[in-house]
């Protein structure tokens, strides 16, 4: 029974000291094998591979995949003409040679990260304080973004190695800071409120001008209807007189008959308006030589 237990427990220790020499590579992934504290070897392919247990060797695992890094630092640049301008970029690199990248760099892909960033940071305001804000949003924006990529790949491949590969450098963002910007939409909105009240102006001045000429052509039309007016009237009176005259002058008797009654019917027009005459007056004649006629026809039918 205790060579059965013994037997087990060998096989146990056997299998523990067997998978710390196991490790398997990702294809995703660089394996560095450490020898204490010294690099020992690098596995570039994926599969199964050896090594000593621990303490004497280690091992840990490096990402060969393409890498993003993207600018987090909101501290602005000067521009050529002294602009504070903030600059968003990306860059994508990926590590080549792991041994370079952690002797000069560091062991990890963080660190890496670190050390790329600071350096693409200083090419960029290298590169600003050479340019414009206008060439930074033009079509020099593009030879910007290959000078700074130059730049990073020199300094990536300098007398030291970093061992990584800058694959691109992008520029995604340039923008004044945010007290800029906020005067510079201040200004806008001063520009734009300008506009729109000089607009305005102009549309009341204009409507003020449309009015006043709607209102001459009225009082132009309501003056040339007044005179057609009056003249057809004077023309219907003349008419009217002509034919008055021409009928009265045949019988002059009926003409002051007619006229008379005329004036009776312009003075007595309403059955409340009191007159107050003289019964001599010439008014009355018409009546009082009705009056008389009637009593002289009785007359003479009395005769008969």
């Amino acid at each position: 029974m205790n060579k059965i237990g013994f037997y087990i427990s060998s096989a146990l220790l056997g299998l523990a000291i067997l998978s710390s020499t196991l490790f398997v590579v990702d294809q995703r992934q660089f394996g560095v094998v450490y020898a204490l504290g010294q690099i020992k070897s690098v596995i570039t392919e994926p599969g199964l591979n050896f090594k000593l247990p621990p303490p004497f060797q280690n091992v840990t695992y490096i990402d060969k995949r393409l890498l993003t890094l993207d600018n987090a630092d909101t501290e602005p640049m000067l521009t050529a003409e002294k602009q504070r301008m903030v600059i968003d970029w990306f860059v994508r690199w990926r590590i080549t040679d792991p041994t370079d990248f952690i002797r000069h760099v560091g062991l990890d892909e963080q660190a890496g990260a670190i050390q790329l960033s600071r350096v693409v940071r200083n090419a960029f305001q290298e590169e600003i304080n050479k340019h414009t804000v206008q060439e930074l949003l033009s079509e020099k924006r593009e030879t910007v973004m290959q000078d700074v990529k130059a730049e990073v790949i020199k300094k990536v491949h300098g007398t030291k190695s970093w061992g990584i590969d800058v694959v691109d450098v992008r520029m995604t963002r340039a923008d004044y800071v945010d007290t800029i910007t906020e005067s510079v939409y201040r200004r806008m909105e001063a520009e734009r409120k300008r506009v729109a009240n000089e607009l305005r102006s102009t549309g009341a001045a204009e409507g003020e001008k449309i009015r006043a000429d709607a209102d001459r052509q009225r009082e132009v039309t309501i003056a040339n209807a007044y005179r057609d007016a009056q003249k057809i009237k004077g023309e219907g009176d003349a008419m009217a007189a002509k034919l008055y005259a021409e009928s009265f002058g045949k019988d002059p008797q009926f003409a002051q008959f007619y006229r008379s009654l005329e004036a009776y019917k312009a003075t007595f027009n309403k059955k409340s308006d009191v007159v107050v005459l003289d019964p001599s007056s010439d008014f009355f004649k018409a009546m009082k030589s009705s009056g008389s006629g009637g009593g002289a026809g009785a007359g003479a039918g009395a005769k008969k």
